[in-house]
Formats: structure tokens, sequence, C-alpha cells
């Protein structure tokens, strides 16, 4: 009797594993043809289905920074919106209710803020570059002392901002703290990032006749001066390509010694060219062309010409093909996404308000609009 039953438990519980067994199967059979089935409404990939790709930078606005009347405190921003051609005068004064400062001498766009130096002031105003809505004000004062903010750039997570003073300091665009200050030659003028550095013109411009002739090379690991580089007198804008150079205008003496553009090879550290047909007064770098902006004395006529950082020859000597001229070109920059030039013309004896001009890479003219006294420099605003 005993062997009968546990016959049956034995018997009872393979029949319980047998039963789970099947269910199970059953189970992964459903799990199966379910699988099968969704795996056949689904549709095989399309050569003609559309590809999806997220939409390219686009300028939005047009900022420029206008210097003003020395010492007349009417330093200004202009805002022109690309798309609706909208041109707001003074942008920094309507969103913030009062004025931006004295001279106006660099304004930068770094990330979600812009940076604006007000020279004479002695100012560093931080905005929102979408709204223009003051963040920070930064004092550029040692002991009551101008120190004269010229330039500003940024590299990581610090903004660069040079000074009169000899000084170029590293500040946090996080907490605006200042985290170095780096001491480089006489009345630094112009600062660019470019080949893993920081270029640093130092002009002299208020030791005359003692003039400066370097150009400090900043490395932003270190955040020290690691090179500096004799380029010829009075070195002012700095722009650099995408072959290994550093361009620089050198404004000399404004006597004997006239304004050149030259080339400082970035690994040599030296100068391996310089443009002695013609004088430079300021110039930008797009892709392999540099537009530069000289004076014809002969022909008594402001000009834009085209040279090819490649091959570094002309391409063309006057990139105006439509007969526009130019009162007195104070600034020039080209739209990174359009290609548009922009040109900056002061008026009046650089008394009255300028006037932008924007070309497209044809040399004609598209639109012109309103701008301050001295519109000196052009930024762009990306979505």
């Amino acid at each position: 009797m005993k062997s009968s039953t546990h016959t049956f438990s034995m018997f009872c519980s393979f029949n319980r594993r047998a039963t789970a067994l099947s269910s199970f199967s059953k189970m992964i059979v459903i799990a199966i043809t379910a699988t099968l089935i969704f795996s056949s409404c689904k549709k095989e990939p399309d050569d003609n289905d559309p590809v999806i790709k997220p939409e390219p930078p686009k300028s939005t606005a047009v900022y420029v920074l206008n210097q003003g009347s020395f010492s007349g405190n009417n330093a200004s921003v202009t805002m022109y919106d690309i798309d609706t051609k909208v041109v707001t005068p003074d942008v920094f004064k309507a969103v913030n209710e009062r004025e931006l400062g004295d001279t106006g001498a660099d304004l930068f766009i770094y990330g979600s803020k812009g940076y604006i130096i007000t020279n004479v002031s002695s100012q560093l105003e931080v905005v929102n570059a979408t709204t223009f809505q003051s963040i920070k004000q930064i004092s550029f004062k040692i002991d009551g002392a101008p120190q004269q903010p010229s330039a500003i750039t940024g590299h990581g997570s610090y903004i660069y901002v040079a000074a009169y003073d000899g000084t170029v300091t590293v500040i946090d665009t996080a907490t605006f703290s200042t985290v170095k200050v780096i001491n480089v030659g006489l009345n630094p003028d112009a600062l660019l990032t470019a080949h893993g550095k920081i270029w640093v013109s130092n002009s002299g411009g208020l030791n005359f006749p003692n003039y400066d002739n370097t150009v400090s090379v900043i490395d932003p690991v270190t955040l020290s001066e690691v090179d500096k580089i004799v380029v010829g007198t009075n070195p002012y804008t700095l722009q650099a390509d995408a072959y290994g150079d550093t361009y620089v205008i050198t404004r000399g003496n404004y006597g004997d010694e006239k304004m050149r553009l030259r080339i400082i090879d970035a690994d040599s550290k030296t100068v391996k060219h310089t443009f002695e047909d013609f004088e430079a007064y300021s110039f930008t770098i797009k892709g392999d062309t540099a537009y530069v902006y000289h004076h014809d004395y002969i022909l008594s006529k402001s000009i834009i010409m085209l040279i090819n950082v490649k091959t570094e020859e002309m391409i063309t000597s006057n990139f105006i093909t439509d007969g526009t001229e130019f009162e007195a070109v104070y600034g020039i920059a080209v739209d990174p996404t359009s290609n548009d030039v922009y040109i900056c013309e002061a008026r009046g004896s650089f008394q009255n308000q300028g006037k932008v001009h924007c070309f497209g890479n044809n040399g004609k003219l598209k639109h012109t609009f309103d701008a301050g006294i001295n519109p000196v420099a052009v930024r762009f605003l990306l979505k």
C-alpha cells in the first residue's frame, strides 16, 4: 500500500511537471509566433524615405558695436533682425534703460552671453546674447585707475580681456571671477584664439613714438605667456587661417613705416611673408578668403581686396562690383552661415551716425541699415 501511494505521488509530481512544461512550451510558441507576426508587420527601410537631418546653424541677428565719439559717453549696439529686417538703434539702452558707456572697443558673443567692452569707461558689460538683458558689470580699474580694456576672446570656460595697462585678464564665464592676470606687452590692442593658443597684438599705441612691435602667445592650459614674436611696429588686427598661419596688421609709425599685412607661421613663430604692395587698414578671414580694406590714394577711394590665404595670392583688387563707395570703412565681417559681407562705414568725419552695408559674395549691395556713431565691429547671433 505504501508503495502504491509513493508511486501515485511520483506520478502526480511528474504529471504536474509535464503539465508545467507543456504550458511553458505553449508560451514560447505564442511568443515566437507574436514576434514573427510583429516582424512581418514592420516596414523595411526604403531608400527613397526622407532622412531627417538637424537644421544647420543660421544667423538670426546682426549686432553692431558703435564706438561713439571719444569721451561722448554714447557707445551703443545696433541690432538688425535678419528675418524681419527690423533695426533696433540702441538695443542695450532699449532693454536696460541706461547708457552702455564711453567708447565701445569690442563686442564678443560666446555661448549664451555677449561681452561688451567700453574703453574709456573701463568696463565690461555681460549680457544675455539673445535678449541683451544685463547680467553683470565688471569694472576694469585698479585703485580707481582705469585699465582701459581693448579686446576680448574666449577659450573653453574662460574669456580673455586685454587692457592698455599691459595685461590680459582671464575670467571664468560661470562665476565672473578673475582666474589670473597675465602680463604681456605695451597697450595690447587685439586678441585672437587660434591654433590652440591665445594671440595678443602689443601695439604700444599710447607710447608714441616708442611703439611696441610684438605679438604675445598665451598657453590656455598654463595661462602664461609662452612666446613673444617680433612682427613690426604697432601691431593691431589679428586673424587666422586653416593652414597654420596667423595674420596681423602692423600700423607702422604713421610716417615712413606704412601699414602692412603680415603672415606669422604659428609653428616657427616667425613672420614668413609681408604684403608690400598696399597699405592694410583692417581685414577679416572667412574660409580661404581674406577681405582686406585699404585706401587707394591714387583713386582716392576705400577698397576691399580679396586674398586667397591658401595660395597667399590676390584674388581681386576690388571685391565691390557694383560701384558702391564708402566715406570711411571702419569695420568688416562675414556672416558665418550666409557668407554675406558686412561693411561698417563711419561718416561725417567720425561725428555722425554711421551705416552698415551688406553685400552678397558677388560683391553687389543687398541692403543698408543705419548704425550709431562710428560702427566698428559686427557680430552674429546664431540659432
